[in-house]
């Protein structure tokens, strides 16, 4: 289990809200979560694709038990949740990350940070290396990412260079090159 205690920060936030410390508590999902799963990610999203692509992974062989975290309050709320899966490139095996989703309540106060950090140290554990994230360029190199494009690695699709980003878990691992093979419900 992690610990992530940050101060809440964002528009709104009041003195007394920054004065408090959140404790976020990570651990990987059970069958009992599965809703609260999905409601956190409906919540977090403006549509329903993000909470539809989590069951269709779930449902499917790109589901590795143990990488889909949740993120809970000191009070046992699910919070947030953020999902690694099988995806390849060139055939070789990697992860993609995502969907991540927090709570709205809950955003910008680090319970994303700690789900993405408890996801990586679980994929770490189990002997993955290659991890793999298209998302916003600003959030993701915090944790290590960079440009997967300095791997040899792309997509299929245009996205901006900078979206496509990868992590290698063991730096002195093997980083395979090539095109990313996202799980079919990407559809990507």
């Amino acid at each position: 289990m992690n610990d992530d205690r940050k101060p809440p920060r964002g528009p709104g936030a009041t003195s007394e809200e920054h004065s408090r410390t959140v404790q976020w508590r990570t651990r990987p999902e059970t069958a009992a979560d599965i809703a609260a799963i999905r409601a956190v990610n409906l919540a977090a999203f403006p549509t329903a694709l993000e909470a539809d692509l989590v069951d269709a992974l779930r449902a499917g062989p790109a589901w590795i038990d143990g990488l889909s975290i949740v993120v809970e309050t000191a009070a046992g709320e699910i919070a947030g949740h953020v999902l690694l899966t099988r995806s390849h490139v060139d055939g070789s095996p990697a992860l993609t990350l995502g969907p991540c989703a927090v709570l709205p309540r809950h955003q910008r106060a680090g319970a994303g940070s700690a789900g993405i950090s408890a996801g990586l140290d679980a994929a770490r554990a189990m002997g993955e290396n290659l991890v793999l994230v298209l998302g916003h360029p600003d959030y993701y190199p915090r944790f290590g990412f960079t440009r997967a494009s300095e791997f040899g690695i792309g997509l299929t699709i245009e996205v901006p260079d900078e979206a496509m980003m990868a992590l290698a878990l063991d730096p002195h691992g093997h980083v395979p090159s090539g095109t990313v093979e996202y799980p079919p419900p990407f559809g990507i």
